[in-house]
């Protein structure tokens, strides 16, 4: 099971976790990715910072820069070989997961099908 972060998406995490430091915020080991249910199309993506030591069970992927994703099993089927982006444009910027798993999407891309 593979997971991919580009180097864009890789300086962003830096970025916010340094922004989460100098708040005077605690450092969080890593950033926790997964799937979770609900959405308009059945699944939705978990995004957030990890205080937490990993679980036994999580798969810890470890980036350039000191970047730790962490992963529990069951979403691992669902995000193996995606890649975490990281995009600008007009309408705005963020994250996004370029997931080749996903068998439709909704209009915000939120929401996802397997």
């Amino acid at each position: 099971m593979a997971l991919h972060c580009s180097d864009t998406a890789l300086a962003q995490i830096k970025r916010l976790q340094d922004k989460r430091v100098a708040e005077g915020k605690k450092p969080a080991l890593g950033l926790r990715i997964g799937i979770r249910g609900g959405g308009c199309n059945g699944f939705g993506y978990l995004f957030e910072w990890c205080e937490q030591a990993p679980r036994p069970t999580d798969k810890v992927f470890e980036f350039d820069g000191g970047v730790k994703i962490f992963c529990d099993p069951k979403s691992l089927i669902y995000l193996d070989n995606t890649t975490l982006d990281y995009v600008t444009g007009l309408m705005g910027h963020g994250f996004k997961f370029e997931n080749p798993n996903v068998k439709g999407s909704c209009g915000c891309g939120e929401s996802v099908q397997f």
